[in-house]
C-alpha cells in the first residue's frame, strides 16, 4: 500500500498558498510541494492530494491518503463530489477545476481517506504543514490559474 499525506496552507485564506505531500512506499518516501501566488486553503488541501495521486506510477497499489481537511475527507467519503457529477452541479460549487482534475485522477486509482486532526503532532502532517507554508511564503510563485480566472470573471 502507498501512503499518501497531505496538508495545504494559504497565508490569508485568500492569500499566498501552498501544499505539501508526503508518498511513502514501503521504505522509498517522496516530497511533493508548490506554492501559489494568490489561491486558498481549500484549494490547496485539494491539490496535495490530487498532485500525490497523479505522482503514483503504480495504479494497481492501493492508496491511503491521509489528510486532515475535513473539507476534502467529508467530500468524498460521504460521496458528495460523486452527486455533483452525477447532477452536473459543479457549477455551483467552489474549485469545481480541482474537483473535476481530481475525480479524473481517482478513478484511475484505488484510494481510501484517512481524516486525522491537524496540528496534533501527526510527524506526517507536520512535516506537509511546514512544506506547505514554506512553499506559501516561497519565492517564485505560481498562479493557481482555477482561482485567479474564478475571481476575475466574478469581479473580485
Amino acid at each position: 500500500m502507498i501512503h499518501l499525506y497531505t496538508d495545504g496552507s494559504a497565508r490569508g485564506n485568500p492569500g499566498p498558498g501552498g501544499y505539501g505531500a508526503i508518498l511513502r512506499y514501503g521504505p522509498h518516501e517522496k516530497e511533493l510541494t508548490q506554492g501559489f501566488r494568490h489561491t486558498t486553503n481549500n484549494r490547496m488541501e485539494l491539490l496535495a492530494v490530487i498532485v500525490g495521486l497523479e505522482a503514483v506510477t503504480r495504479p494497481d497499489l492501493p492508496i491511503r491518503v491521509v489528510s486532515d481537511s475535513k473539507y476534502v475527507v467529508d467530500s468524498v467519503e460521504k460521496k458528495w463530489v460523486f452527486g455533483w457529477e452525477k447532477k452536473a452541479d459543479f457549477g455551483k460549487k467552489a474549485n469545481e477545476d480541482l474537483w473535476r482534475r481530481f475525480l479524473r485522477i481517482y478513478k484511475q486509482r484505488k484510494v481510501t481517506f484517512h481524516w486525522i486532526k491537524g496540528h496534533a503532532g501527526h510527524a506526517e502532517n507536520e512535516r506537509c504543514d511546514v512544506l506547505a507554508v514554506q512553499s506559501a511564503l516561497g519565492k517564485g510563485l505560481l498562479v493557481d490559474e482555477g482561482y485567479e480566472k474564478g475571481v476575475l470573471n466574478a469581479g473580485g
